[in-house]
């Protein structure tokens, strides 16, 4: 009997020796509210007093009350961090690293058991983190989840910059996962309203250049970061505590970028960039913070697959481009006299044009045999006759570009009706914008507040857009894309007695781009509307219409000549045509000159003139 409780007794006894040490419970309350450890649990303050913390999911926390009480989870780890060193891989030792080093150090717990944990050790050892580059994805309208950007980190191992070896790193990125096939418009509306789990993932980075890069035509710029070893392994440790960790995913504040930011001050702690975003956190802003601190050593360019394309197409006259077409969807002509009667310059380079155009037509799409076979053809006549090194000069910085919510007020006319105008936009650009940082012809608008004060101090709501995107690509000879757009709120419409009409609206459309030079472009779309409007007897109104016009950049800045038509299904028609010119007085700042004709079949043509200033700040 004594034999059989001997292990037991001395189990209890090397537990005993092994209990955490109590600690005075000042020094556990400065300890619980000291920003590194609210910093690893993902405390925020509550809106009326407390805490809470970003984390959802109760597998992060060993105190029942730890999402709410950062006392109670510092105390709940401090006594399990003693606890019986056989339980391996599934001691809290083992799975919060990042917390045991931080207590260590701040408490000399030099009385810790030592465990073992092969499983972190091997993990850690795979990725072996020495370096950090901060890698951010471009704008890409074309997906709903990208018209902002995205952020993620690459963790580099020793050499790997000097060698040039960054595809063979982990990239560790924040992003929602989605469970079955929602359409867009549900995708963005979960989004917003936090309808899908975010989660931490790390994989190799040649994955992501793959899917940014040559999925979605996306440009990636790599900003590498001056984090030392220790720091870049201090925020690692961090994220195997983060493993399969559910957080609630919002679009516009607790998105990849915010999340990256958290990992940022783990890293180097007093840095306090997540304190810079109380309301949205848009990817370029958090770069532009990521700046701000110090933090960025160098920055690289990667160009996207359809600008590498486009930028070899450029010097081809339409002959040659009509070659790289026909190449494209058929290699044969390669041996054709008249192909081969070109000069060898030139052939390089509609060869090397019309293979990049058969990589991005499959980009994304199952292995097809006779894809892979023009491909090969192609590398065999590039391999014999090598075009000249294609040099992509790097576009102006996404961070450079002006800030992303904007402050407006404007003072104009409304048929010899004068008015004061004060607007408000969370985010974050529209086609007459300044433009330095962003592409032409690109718009997201997210929620837009104007308030219009007319003389004899008469206030009215005059807009209230939810949102407002508009993607107006051209076409070339290789590419092909659509233009579209998408706006739905509140706006003033021509109503009953020369009044204007409060009416909700929802409203897109498709068509085409033409580059007709350099920098001005055309463009064409056919609408539909639906309106909910009181002087309409059907409670929803739908309408076809069309929306075109050129799109002009100057000297001055940007300018906007558009005419627009709705015809509704109860014979209201109502046309209009805008111009309107924004003169850039400085990276933040710009003055919009607008002029518009209105016409309604509910009332007499009205005119409207505006001059506005923008602030663009955050």
């Amino acid at each position: 009997m004594l034999r059989r409780l001997l292990p037991l007794l001395l189990s209890l006894a090397c537990t005993a020796l092994q209990a955490a040490q109590p600690i005075d419970s000042s020094r556990l309350a400065a300890l619980a509210g000291d920003p590194y450890w609210l910093a690893l649990g993902h405390y925020e303050s509550g809106k009326l007093g407390g805490w809470r913390s970003y984390v959802d999911d109760d597998d992060f926390f060993l105190a029942a009350q730890g999402a709410e009480d950062p006392a109670a989870e510092l105390s709940a780890t401090l006594e399990a961090l003693y606890r019986d060193p056989a339980l391996g891989d599934r001691h809290p030792q083992c799975i919060y690293p990042a917390r045991t080093r931080w207590l260590r150090e701040r408490l000399a717990l030099a009385d810790l058991p030592l465990v073992e944990c092969p499983e972190f050790r091997a993990w850690y050892a795979d990725i072996d983190p020495h370096s950090s580059v901060l890698v951010f994805p471009a704008a890409y309208l074309n997906s709903p989840s990208s018209m902002f950007g995205h952020t993620l980190l690459r963790i580099d191992p020793p050499g790997s910059d000097a060698n040039g070896t960054a595809l063979l790193s982990y990239a560790l990125n924040f992003g929602a996962t989605i469970e079955g096939m929602d359409n867009s418009i549900l995708y963005a509306w979960k989004g917003l309203m936090g309808g899908y789990p975010g989660l931490f993932a790390l994989l190799p980075y040649r994955e992501k250049i793959g899917e940014y890069s040559r999925l979605e035509n996306r440009d990636l710029w790599e900003y590498r970061l001056n984090l030392t070893p220790e720091e870049t392994g201090r925020m690692l440790e961090h994220v195997w505590e983060l493993r399969q960790i559910r957080f609630d995913y919002f679009f516009f504040d607790e998105n990849c970028s915010y999340r990256l930011l958290e990992l940022l001050e783990i890293a180097r702690p007093g840095l306090r960039l997540t304190a810079q975003f109380p309301l949205t956190a848009i990817p370029a802003d958090t770069v532009r913070a990521v700046k701000r601190a110090e933090l960025v050593e160098r920055i690289d360019y990667r160009p996207s697959r359809e600008r590498e394309l486009l930028s070899r197409a450029a010097p081809l006259a339409p002959a040659e481009q009509l070659w790289v077409q026909q190449l494209a969807a058929d290699s044969a002509p390669l041996q054709a006299a008249d192909f081969q009667a070109l000069p060898a310059e030139r052939r390089a380079l509609i060869q090397d044009g019309a293979y990049r155009l058969v990589r991005y037509q499959v980009a994304g799409a199952e292995r097809d045999p006779a894809s892979a076979a023009r491909s090969y053809r192609l590398l065999q006549a590039i391999n014999h006759n090598p075009p000249p090194r294609l040099d992509i000069a790097r576009p102006g910085l996404p961070e450079d570009g002006h800030d992303s919510r904007t402050l407006q007020f404007g003072v104009g006319s409304r048929d010899q009706r004068a008015f004061a105008e004060y607007g408000l936009r969370m985010a974050y650009h529209d086609l007459t914008d300044n433009l330095y940082g962003f592409p032409l012809g690109a718009q997201i608008e997210i929620a837009q507040l104007k308030l219009r004060q007319y003389e004899g101090n008469h206030w009215q709501l005059q807009r209230l857009d939810l949102a407002g995107i508009r993607s107006l690509t051209p076409r070339t000879p290789l590419l092909k894309p659509w233009s579209w757009q998408l706006a739905g709120g509140l706006e003033r419409v021509p109503g009953v007695g020369d009044d204007e009409r409060l009416v909700g609206h929802l409203d897109g459309g498709g068509g085409f781009t033409w580059q007709l030079g350099d920098e001005l472009l055309a463009f064409a779309l056919a609408t539909a509307r639906l309106e909910h409007n009181r002087d309409f007897a059907a409670w929803l109104s739908p309408a076809a219409g069309f929306d075109g016009g050129l799109l002009w950049r100057n000297r001055g800045g940007n300018l906007l000549l558009e005419a627009r038509g709705d015809y509704f299904h109860n014979g209201e028609v109502r046309r209009s045509l805008t111009l309107s010119q924004q003169i850039e007085l400085g990276d933040n700042l710009g003055l919009r000159l607008s002029a518009t004709r209105q016409f309604s079949q509910l009332s007499t043509p009205a005119s409207e003139v505006q001059v506005e200033l923008r602030w663009y700040c955050y």
